[in-house]
């Protein structure tokens, strides 16, 4: 796995031929990813990507068939650690899903603000087929996501879903042609990299942060990064270049 970045926007590249299957070592190294993607600051914006083939059919079966109880409570902290740092990106991260997506790559897709999917993109949580549930957040993200009873049909079948249907559910937000999806999600990605970078996080954990509470006490989140915000400079630049230009012209640094 690499973190390559260009224009402000850093891609989080899977790469497990042939299927993209999330390992304990693919698991760390994409925890320490985000964390590097988190610090960088000529990462403005984040990529999730799998490839033009498919984005990650799951976890590593034969790797989970060799554990036992004892070795899955000691690595389950871990898995959804590595997940929760993907999450955590403070600052716009889409994931550009081509082929499937299912299991842990389902999951790792519901780590993304956005989701674009290739017109052949399948996804799924069937860990039920294996006698389990999802153990990389599934059960809770996807519920925040589409709404419970939609997430309980999902996980308690396990059945797949095509891109078409993902995107009636509100699993995904877009669907292209296989070919553009890095291309859409690059030029996204890239227009938010481009936007104030501390206006865009205050954003970001206003509205992950107001899920996970009572309405009041999301309302003083968004209350403090909103009076916060104008102690920036890019709040200066914004409403100086409204005032002086009109709207949508600002340069953010």
């Amino acid at each position: 796995m690499t973190l390559e970045v260009r224009d402000g926007v850093g891609t989080i590249l899977l790469d497990r031929p042939p299927m993209n299957a999330l390992d304990v070592a693919i698991q760390d190294r994409l925890r320490e990813l985000a964390e590097e993607a988190t610090r960088r600051e000529d990462v403005r914006s984040v990529i999730l990507y799998g490839g033009e083939k498919v984005f990650a059919a799951g976890a590593d079966i034969k790797e989970m068939q060799a554990m036992d109880h004892t070795a899955m409570v000691l690595r389950s902290k871990g898995l959804q650690d590595a997940f929760t740092a993907v999450a955590r990106i403070p600052k716009p991260v889409v994931a550009a899903v081509t082929g499937y997506a299912l299991g842990g790559g389902c999951e790792l897709a519901l780590c993304a603000d956005f989701r674009i999917a290739a017109d052949n993109a399948k996804l799924g949580q069937p860990e039920i087929l294996l006698g389990l549930i999802p153990g990389a957040g599934g059960t809770q993200r996807l519920a925040r996501l589409i709404g419970p009873s939609r997430a309980k049909d999902l996980i308690f079948t396990g059945r797949m879903v095509k891109a078409e249907e993902a995107l009636r559910l509100g699993l995904v937000d877009r669907v292209v042609p296989a070919a553009e999806v890095y291309e859409q999600a690059h030029a996204w990605a890239a227009k938010l990299a481009k936007g104030p970078a501390l206006a865009l996080r205050a954003a970001k954990e206003s509205v992950d942060a107001g899920l996970e509470t009572d309405i009041d006490t999301g309302l003083t989140i968004e209350r403090n990064w909103f009076s916060g915000l104008f102690a920036t400079e890019d709040r200066e630049r914004g409403m100086r270049s409204f005032v002086e230009e009109g709207p949508g012209k600002a340069t953010f640094r």
